[in-house]
């Protein structure tokens, strides 16, 4: 009977939302979260050899699998581990350093699994490049650590948000198979990305973080999504897992110092919830560097993800873990410049970049956080970018638990180290936060023409 209950929920659900998606469509507004589908960049249909792996995670020296999407008479594969030092990245192309052999493959029908042997490389992530009558395209996975705890610090990819905004039409309705284009609340995860396999604003939101990672030569772990769902327990393998969130936290907070949400994080599980919180709640720290984070409760069924409700309607308003919460959207139409708040109660932070109360740095929007009244009592706003989207601010926070958790959020699309002062600022997090580590600025932005890479007090829109 409950069952039977969820399911009429969750239908009238849909129908109300498509309702109301649709009437926004025919008066032209958006929603935030799921709105009228906007117009698609052509990259998107780039022709490609479409392939996917069937799952976004896997351990070194496991046997993947992958399928492609239309029938080939004959391609080539080769597997890369992203490069993000490189600067060919387009939004149609991956670049990185080769980890096997290209292999040729002969005719293969689509959909049907094919394996492959994964070496036994670090955790990180990677890609496919296939080949096929001229054509490219490629398929990202992460490959996960042995073991939780390889080095102190966990980076945590948006691979569900990745899939969520997937516009590939599988079902040729003419309509995109996600709630982004309306008419559903169900995404599937085995689908290839459009633009030739290169995951949604990969380059502009993830990239970034992932070179500046890579530039100060930081050696972190790697999740997709899908592992904070299935932690490992006793060992790497999946399923072998505790049997409650406590104890799933527990494991998280032994192995790692600092769990790091660099992209947009906007589609979560109650389970991923339920961690990450709980690893908090016993002194584990957490970084966010983008923005509209932990937003929508999604339900993993088999290799799809639902989308329910969003958090703060369920009573957990994310800014209650985060310090923020989502307030405004405008697709980056209006982008500024953080200014400094406070320096004293963060001394920390700012050490080493010349700032001061006031002061600018970096060049941030498209999606914007504020503080809330959830956000946990003592959450200071170090930064704020003032009146940036039809009057909201949006506000870079750090907190602090009794229990020992420091967490901060950047509270906007994104800090990414793009920039000397940035790369300062997400230096002295990473010290802060995860404790002294090798590495330096000045690998990355040498020489004193690097200050000029800062694009300083400005705002478009």
């Amino acid at each position: 009977m409950f069952e039977r209950l969820s399911w009429v929920s969750l239908s009238w659900r849909r129908a109300v939302r498509s309702l109301v998606v649709g009437l926004a469509a025919f008066i032209g507004v958006g929603l935030a979260g799921g709105g009228a589908e906007a117009s698609r960049p052509a990259s998107e249909s780039a022709p490609a050899v479409a392939a996917t792996f069937l799952r976004d995670s896997y351990l070194p020296d496991a046997t993947a699998s992958f399928v492609l999407w239309q029938p080939e008479k004959a391609f080539t594969l080769q597997l890369f581990h992203v490069d993000a030092s490189r600067w060919n990245f387009t939004n149609t192309t991956l670049v990185g350093q080769p980890v096997a052999e290209k292999r040729a493959y002969g005719a293969t029908a689509a959909h049907v699994p094919t394996r492959v042997r994964l070496g036994d490389w670090p955790s990180g992530l990677y890609f496919a490049r296939l080949e096929a009558g001229g054509l490219v395209g490629f398929a990202p996975f992460v490959v996960r650590p042995k073991k939780l705890g390889e080095h102190d610090v966990l980076v945590v990819l948006p691979t569900y948000t990745w899939q969520a905004y997937n516009f590939r039409d599988d079902n040729h309705d003419g309509r995109a198979d996600t709630w982004y284009a309306g008419g559903t609340d169900v995404v599937r995860l085995d689908r290839p990305f459009l633009d030739r396999g290169v995951p949604p604003h990969f380059r502009r939101y993830d990239l970034p973080f992932l070179r500046w990672l890579q530039g100060t030569g930081k050696q972190v772990d790697f999740f997709a999504d899908s592992d904070l769902d299935d932690i490992p327990h006793g060992g790497a393998a999946r399923g072998r897992v505790p049997v409650s969130s406590r104890a799933r936290a527990g494991a998280l907070a032994a192995g790692y110092r600092l769990i790091v949400f660099p992209g947009h994080h906007e589609y979560v599980t109650e389970r991923e919830f339920d961690v990450v919180s709980r690893y908090r709640d016993l002194g584990g720290h957490l970084m966010f560097l983008s923005a509209n984070n932990f937003f929508w409760k999604v339900e993993r069924q088999a290799d799809t993800i639902v989308r329910t409700w969003r958090w703060r309607r369920l009573g957990r308003p994310e800014a209650s873990l985060i310090g923020v919460q989502y307030v405004a959207n405008d697709g980056g139409k209006h982008q500024g410049s953080w200014q400094v708040t406070t320096t004293s109660r963060v001394p920390w932070l700012f050490a080493g970049t010349g700032l001061k109360v006031g002061s600018e740095f970096g060049w941030a929007g498209v999606e914007i956080d504020h503080t809330a009244p959830a956000s946990p009592t003592g959450t200071i706003v170090v930064a704020k970018i003032p009146k940036l989207m039809s009057g909201h601010t949006a506000e870079m926070t750090y907190y602090e638990t009794k229990a020992g958790a420091q967490v901060f959020a950047a509270g906007a699309f994104r800090l990414g180290g793009g920039n000397l002062i940035e790369c300062r600022i997400l230096q002295n997090l990473w010290n802060h936060l995860a404790g002294p580590a090798a590495g330096s600025c000045q690998t990355l932005f040498p020489g004193p023409q690097s200050e000029k890479s800062n694009p300083g007090p400005r705002r478009s829109g």
